[in-house]
């Protein structure tokens, strides 16, 4: 499977987290934090391709959380074998 994220709907913390929730259908108990979407991204079974926007990483987008966001994708992908992540 591969889910391509849209970069607008990364404007703000809580917009990213709950588009997040949506579109990689995570749990009802996700934290919507780098944290959580940590764990939830460990927790994916079937081999999934991720792509995620560089823009986030934008001052007008996360800035700075933008950029850790990125860090928590690659690091989770490279913890979890069925996990890819593509930066686009």
């Amino acid at each position: 499977m591969e889910i391509v994220l849209d970069a607008r709907r990364f404007k703000g913390r809580t917009r990213a987290h709950a588009y997040l929730k949506e579109a990689l259908g995570l749990p009802d108990y996700y934290g919507k934090n780098l944290d959580a979407l940590y764990d939830c991204l460990g927790d994916i079974a079937e081999e999934t391709v991720i792509v995620v926007p560089d823009v986030i990483q934008k001052k007008e987008y996360l800035g700075d959380y933008g950029r850790t966001m990125l860090r928590v994708f690659k690091d989770a992908a490279a913890e979890n074998p069925a996990l890819q992540i593509k930066i686009k």
